[in-house]
């Protein structure tokens, strides 16, 4: 009996044995903590139909994953603190945050998390529900992944933006219609630090 064919044959199952040994594992999925030092939620609002009234939240934090492999895997989420709404006047800020709008005692956060996430040619659309004065609502954002890679300090950064349009009455806030818009345009952006 020739043998060199069962040699061939265990020469190749060798081969391939080791090839897929020492390939690589598929790549995870990365997770990302927001760097509340650069992460902004500011939004503007109509005031007697004649100015705009911009303000911010100064307490934002959330987590990223991105998969780029499978960007349906991928999710975003963001928590707001409602009770630092800032727009530069104390007393203003203090009516915002009284039960005639925000009611922070009583819905001390807004939160956004993801329910479906689409690659796009810039970024991704993601859909997901917000939370809001108590109210929960499902909205689609277009997120524009604006850069990602090494800092200065050794960490790897992705950074995102969107803005999107929201009416305050959709999440029970219809005090004061005839002085205050409906429409709340929210500008965000956030970077992400890889964990």
């Amino acid at each position: 009996m020739n043998a060199t064919p069962l040699i061939t044959f265990q020469l190749i199952a060798a081969c391939i044995f080791s090839v897929l040994a020492t390939s690589s594992p598929a790549i995870a999925a990365d997770q990302y903590a927001l760097d509340p030092a650069h992460a902004a939620v500011v939004f503007r609002i109509e005031h007697l139909g004649m100015s705009y009234t911009y303000g911010r939240f100064n307490h934002v934090q959330g987590k990223t994953t991105v998969d780029a492999q499978n960007p349906s895997a991928s999710s975003f989420s963001l928590t707001i603190k409602s009770d630092s709404i800032d727009t530069g006047l104390k007393k203003r800020d203090d009516h915002l945050r009284s039960p005639d709008f925000f009611n922070v005692k009583q819905f001390p956060v807004i939160t956004f998390q993801s329910t479906a996430v689409h690659a796009t040619d810039d970024g991704y659309r993601v859909t997901g529900d917000l939370l809001l004065h108590g109210v929960t609502k499902s909205v689609t954002v277009e997120l524009t992944k604006m850069g990602q890679g090494d800092d200065p300090w050794g960490n790897y950064r992705i950074g995102f933006a969107t803005e999107l349009t929201i009416k305050r009455s959709d999440f029970g806030m219809t005090n004061m219609p005839e002085a205050v818009g409906d429409d709340v345009h929210l500008m965000i952006s956030f970077e992400g630090l890889r964990q």
